[in-house]
């Protein structure tokens, strides 16, 4: 299985599919969707399995690639002006291995916290604002993060060590944890971070933004 693959599970097929391109962020178009299970119902609704499905991101063509970034960063960058906020903006790779196609817009400058908000929402608005600006551009969505001096990559460290300590209390408990409500690129942290992990594995529960991370003894 490649390393940028993942697993979905559902009641149903399209549910699997739907909770796989949320959980990425991704449209059904930009990844190979294979059926890992059907999935049944059981006899009288009793001892039936989820369907599965593996979703892999496919990589764009390089200079489609390099077309998105520039444009994206041209469109970011006309937004904070627009704001009145001086900075840079840097386009980095985005080091998640599960998008082949994802890249970071890393705002630069002084006194930016403004642009990040409280627990983030300010950065998340943000980055949905660029993201529908970039896809009406292209006319079709871009892998995209918005990031403020690295301020992700400090929250992705503290949310990787917050799943392994919570690891580490179900393993001894045997006893579920759910994790306080999280945005999609928080939850698909945790995800990956417990993915491999030998005792426990993980769960979304919840709609919307009431949408938390399970993680249950295996």
């Amino acid at each position: 299985m490649s390393e940028s693959s993942r697993e979905f599970s559902g009641k149903t097929i399209d549910e699997a599919i739907a909770k796989g391109l949320a959980e990425l962020g991704l449209p059904r178009e930009a990844v190979n969707i294979e059926t890992v299970r059907e999935g049944s119902r059981g006899l009288l609704g009793l001892g039936g399995e989820d369907a599965a499905v593996r979703l892999t991101p496919l990589a764009l063509p390089a200079e489609e690639m390099k077309d998105s970034r520039s444009s994206a960063q041209e469109i970011l960058e006309t937004l904070l002006g627009g704001m009145g906020i001086k900075a840079g903006v840097q386009v980095v790779d985005d080091p998640a291995p599960e998008s082949p196609n994802a890249f970071v817009l890393n705002i630069v400058g002084d006194d930016l916290g403004v642009l990040i908000g409280r627990r983030g929402e300010t950065l998340r608005d943000l980055e949905y604002i660029t993201r529908l600006m970039v896809a009406q551009k292209l006319g079709k969505p871009a892998r995209l993060v918005v990031d403020v001096e690295g301020y992700r990559t400090r929250r992705e460290r503290v949310l990787c060590e917050l799943a392994k300590r919570m690891a580490e209390r179900v393993e001894a408990s045997r006893q579920p944890i759910t994790l306080e409500a999280m945005p999609p690129n928080e939850r698909r942290i945790i995800h990956l971070t417990l993915r491999d992990h030998p005792n426990v594995r993980t769960n979304s529960i919840g709609e919307g933004e009431h949408r938390r991370v399970m993680i249950l003894h295996k």
